[in-house]
C-alpha cells in the first residue's frame, strides 16, 4: 500500500510507546503473555548451507510471522522440541518480518520445515517447492476463517461501516490479513485505497488485534484461529474487540517441507504429527495449542484461496491492487 502514510507512522509510534510503559513496568509485574511489538532486526539469521543432509542433526524450522516473534517463540516451543525429540535433531527456530522473506528461503535452501500462511501455499507451492505434511484440525475441522474486527465500543457493525475509516492488514501475503478484506471490499465495488481512510501492515495477527483494542485504528482483518486462541488463553486484548464479520471457510495452514529435505525426514515428521494425539507427551502439547489433531492435508481445501486471488488478478490487472497477489 502506501509507504509509511501518517496512519502508519503514528500506529509504530503508539505501539512503540506502549511496549515502553510495559517494559517499564516490568521489574514489579511481568506477564510473558502480553502482547509486544518487537525488532525484527534481532531475528535469527540463518546460515548459508545447502539442502540437509543425515549426518547434519539440526533442522531448520521457520513460522512465518503470523504472530510476533515473541508470540511465537512463546506458542511453538513445546510443539518444536517435542519434534527435535523425536527426531532426534536439534531445532533452529528461524523467523522473518514478512511471509515472502521465509517463502525465499525454500529457494535458497535455507530452511527445512515450516509453518506458513494458506496464501502462499494454495498459490505458490510449486515456486518454492512447498510439500504440505500436515494440516491442523482445529474445533473439528481442517479450516479457518477471516475475522473482521473493531474496538468492542465502536458503533461499527459492518464493513460498510468501515468506509472511510483506518485499517490494519497484516501480511501483504496473509489470506486472512490481506487478500480477503480486500476481496470482501472488490465484492462492494470498491478498492482497499478508494474504501478505507488509511492501510496500514502490523505484520502480524496478534499487532493487529492489538491495535484495534487500542483504538490505534478502526478496524482489522485477522486470523480467527489466532483470535479464537488469544480469546481463551489471554483474552486482554481480544475482549477489548467485537467480530463484526466472518469469511468463509479455508484449509489451515500447513506444516509444509522444502523439497530437498531428505524423503526419509520427510517421511518421519509427517508421521510424528499425524499420530501425535496418539502420544501422551504429545497431546498436552495439542491442547495447549487448541489443535485437536494433524490430518494428510487435500488440495481441495485451498482452492478457494486460488480462486480468489485469480479473480482479483483480473479485476485489478494492471494496477498497484494486482501486484501484491
Amino acid at each position: 500500500m502506501k509507504p509509511l502514510s501518517a496512519t502508519a507512522k503514528k500506529l509504530f509510534l503508539c505501539l512503540g510507546l506502549y511496549v515502553a510503559v510495559i517494559m517499564l513496568l516490568a521489574s514489579g509485574c511481568s506477564n510473558d503473555a502480553d502482547y509486544t511489538f518487537v525488532d525484527f532486526s534481532k531475528t535469527i539469521q540463518v546460515d548459508h548451507s545447502k539442502a540437509i543432509h543425515s549426518e547434519n542433526r539440526t533442522l531448520r524450522v521457520a513460522i512465518s510471522a503470523m504472530i510476533s516473534p515473541k508470540e511465537t517463540f512463546s506458542t511453538y516451543r513445546d510443539l518444536l522440541d517435542y519434534i527435535g525429540k523425536k527426531l532426534n535433531y536439534n531445532i533452529q527456530l528461524i523467523q522473518r518480518k514478512t511471509y515472502s522473506e521465509i517463502n525465499e528461503l525454500f529457494l535458497k535452501k535455507q530452511v527445512d520445515l515450516a509453518f506458513i500462511c494458506s496464501g502462499p501455499y494454495a498459490t505458490g507451492k510449486g515456486k518454492y517447492g512447498f510439500e504440505a505434511l500436515a494440516t491442523p484440525i482445529i474445533r473439528g475441522e481442517p479450516f479457518y476463517r477471516s475475522y473482521l474486527i473493531v474496538n468492542k465500543n465502536s458503533s461499527i457493525k459492518t464493513l460498510e461501516g468501515l468506509k472511510g475509516r483506518t485499517f490494519a492488514m497484516t501480511d501483504p501475503a496473509s489470506n486472512t490479513g490481506t487478500l480477503i478484506p480486500t476481496y470482501w471490499v472488490f465484492q462492494i465495488g470498491e478498492t482497499p485505497e478508494t474504501f478505507f481512510k488509511d492501510v496500514t501492515y502490523t505484520y502480524s495477527h496478534d499487532n493487529s488485534i492489538l491495535a484495534v483494542a487500542k483504538s490505534l485504528v478502526d478496524g482489522a482483518a485477522v486470523d480467527g484461529m489466532i483470535w479464537e486462541y488469544y480469546n481463551s488463553r489471554n483474552p486482554v486484548n481480544t475482549s477489548q474487540t467485537r467480530v463484526i464479520k466472518k469469511s468463509i471457510p479455508f484449509g489451515s495452514p500447513p506444516f509444509v517441507a522444502s523439497k530437498y529435505l531428505a524423503p526419509k525426514i520427510k517421511e518421519k515428521a509427517r508421521d510424528l504429527l499425524l499420530n501425535m494425539h496418539q502420544d501422551p507427551k504429545g497431546r498436552p502439547i495439542l491442547k495447549e495449542l487448541m489443535i485437536d489433531r494433524f490430518v494428510s492435508p487435500k488440495d481441495t481445501w485451498y482452492q478457494t484461496v486460488r480462486e480468489i486471488k485469480k479473480q482479483l488478478n483480473i479485476a485489478y490487472r494492471g494496477s498497484d491492487v494486482a501486484q501484491r497477489f
